[in-house]
């Protein structure tokens, strides 16, 4: 009698799948956090600061750990060239993209923070027809539209819930995510010289001692003292739960399925950001919101497939 094999799951592709999905709705939970935080009085520059002081000793084991040589294998030295990347990339990338997206968060909600935020792939693109002339394919364009109406839907039935402070920190989340995407733009070369967990690590530490000499000189001292303890709990969540754990979430995912699956994976982003500001901040729910995050994520899910197709033909 014959018999049918079974079939078999990759365990390599599951803990892949399930990485990446773990690491999205953390990333997500930051905006949470982050309006749960601003209820006991606390403002962006010293709410910023925390969550970077408590992350910086992270990201220096991070870096220090991808910098180490072994019998195998020698890092390179870093250069000038480097050394100015790194800033740049950690002004660019970390610092502003942080300080922009909190100040933002003071004014719309946190599912309407990652819409704009997700819009990120979009920019790139952009950046890539703006500053190198790079040729955008039609279905790319169609998927930018279908994701800029999903975000402009939700963004008019908050206008018309909360007035015109919306306005101001859409702008302030739109400029983080402008921000995050020339980080992107310009890291590729320096990942392929310093590897993804060296480069994020010196980078994102180059951002948490930004945020903390912004506190230095806009807030005295005792500023920090003075946060209520809920404030301080809520930023060790933040740095760890929210930015360092879903950093080696992701990074490990795409070691496993690649970044074009991990990315994909990542449209559970919204989704989560959504359902918690529900459940967790009472926000809104509304078919206005239903309607944008289903359109956000289909434009750059179409976005992403034009992509890979363009690179494949």
């Amino acid at each position: 009698m014959a018999t049918t094999a079974k079939p078999t799951v990759n365990p390599s592709l599951a803990v892949g799948l399930a990485l990446a999905t773990l690491g999205a709705i953390a990333f997500s939970g930051k905006a949470i956090i982050v309006k749960l935080a601003y209820r006991h009085g606390v403002d962006a520059v010293t709410l910023i600061m925390l969550r970077m002081l408590f992350a910086l000793p992270f990201f220096l084991a991070m870096s220090w750990w991808a910098s180490r040589r072994t019998p195998k294998q020698q890092p390179p030295a870093l250069t000038r060239k480097d050394v100015l990347g790194i800033v740049w990339l950690g002004v660019t990338g970390y610092y502003l993209a942080s300080f922009l997206d909190f100040a933002g968060l003071q004014y719309i909600t946190a599912s309407l923070e990652r819409l704009i935020l997700y819009l990120n792939p979009t920019l790139v693109l952009l950046l890539g027809l703006v500053l190198v002339g790079r040729r955008i394919a039609r279905r790319q364009v169609m998927g930018m539209a279908i994701s800029y109406a999903g975000v402009l839907l939700v963004f008019g039935h908050e206008v018309t819930l909360q007035g015109a402070d919306v306005a101001l920190g859409a702008v302030l989340v739109f400029l983080s995510a402008v921000s995050y995407a020339l980080y992107l733009f310009h890291s590729g070369e320096m990942v392929q010289r310093l590897g993804s967990m060296r480069l994020v690590g010196l980078a994102t530490s180059v951002a948490c001692l930004l945020c903390i000499a912004q506190f230095v000189v806009l807030r005295p001292l005792e500023a920090a003292l003075a946060v209520a303890p809920q404030v301080v709990w809520l930023s060790v969540l933040n740095a760890t739960l929210c930015t360092v754990v879903p950093v080696m979430m992701v990074m490990m995912a795409i070691e496993r399925i690649g970044s074009g699956l991990a990315a994909q994976v990542g449209m559970v982003g919204p989704m989560s950001t959504m359902v918690m500001g529900v459940l967790v901040l009472d926000e809104p729910f509304t078919a206005w919101l239903v309607g944008g995050t289903v359109l956000v994520i289909a434009g750059v899910f179409v976005c992403s497939r034009a992509s890979s197709y363009t690179r494949h033909a």
